[in-house]
């Protein structure tokens, strides 16, 4: 599903990335690990198209094409998603309004008429019952006075509106409370079939837990430096990143 070759890139003229490789497949699972600054929410805004990251040198490819050539909308449109640690509001645009327009611009993408009224609120009313969300919140500006955990489920609702196929948590779990980790990662899970995937950004043993992830990667300095099973994340929950980062002085 992605391919990530030797990718560089920079942010206001400083590297960040150094040569990072990544083979995601269909219907897996990866969790990305690393100390604070090394890299990870980088690499996720890179593959998302955020205007602010300059790819440098390297290439990405999504299903059979050239990611690093399509704008970010069209990366949306293709089946990438990307869950933020840090939702922000989007005061007067209410939460039904956000998700009709971008269920049919995805729609048009693939020269698909727009979604009947009566059946877009149908899917709305299904895929709010995975993540516990109240249908008042359907009125509501996106965000608008919800906590911390109403929007890390309202993250995990508009990627089961939306089904992409390859979806990136970029710290999902940061700020919540066991309750609320578990309706998320639960709502997550209950999305999960052979054909989509996910890379998964953590810095806790506890999103292991629930996620079961396929693989583990160790991202130092900009550059993955250690692989493994959920095993490695524990170790890490255990030791910490110091012993991975003496492995590699040596």
């Amino acid at each position: 599903m992605l391919e990530i070759r030797n990718l560089h890139a920079a942010v206001e003229g400083k590297e960040i990335l150094r040569g990072v490789n990544l083979t995601i497949g269909d219907g897996e699972v990866h969790v990305l690990m690393g100390p604070n600054g090394s890299g990870k929410s980088t690499l996720s805004n890179v593959l998302v198209g955020h205007p602010k990251y300059e790819v440098t040198e390297g290439s990405v490819t999504f299903n059979g094409k050239d990611l690093l050539a399509l704008s970010p909308e069209d990366r949306s449109h293709e089946g990438i998603f990307m869950s933020f640690q840090a939702p922000i509001e989007i005061p007067g645009v209410s939460m039904t309004n956000f998700m009709r327009a971008a269920v049919n611009a995805k729609r048009a993408y693939y020269g698909q008429e727009p979604l009947a009224a009566t059946e877009f609120l149908k899917l709305l009313r299904e895929k709010r019952k995975l993540v516990g969300l109240d249908a008042h919140f359907m009125s509501r500006g996106v965000n608008e006075g919800f906590s911390g955990g109403e929007r890390k489920r309202n993250e995990i609702f508009q990627m089961a509106v939306l089904e992409p196929t390859f979806s990136i948590l970029d710290e999902t779990d940061s700020g919540l409370d066991v309750d609320a980790l578990r309706i998320v990662a639960d709502g997550f899970n209950q999305l999960r079939t052979a054909k989509t995937s996910a890379m998964v950004i953590t810095h806790y043993q506890r999103m292991l837990d629930y996620l079961r992830p396929d693989f583990v990667h160790v991202l130092v300095d900009g550059r993955i430096v250690k692989n493994g099973t959920a095993q490695l994340g524990y170790d890490i929950e255990e030791k910490g990143f110091d012993w991975i980062k003496d492995e590699i002085a040596q």
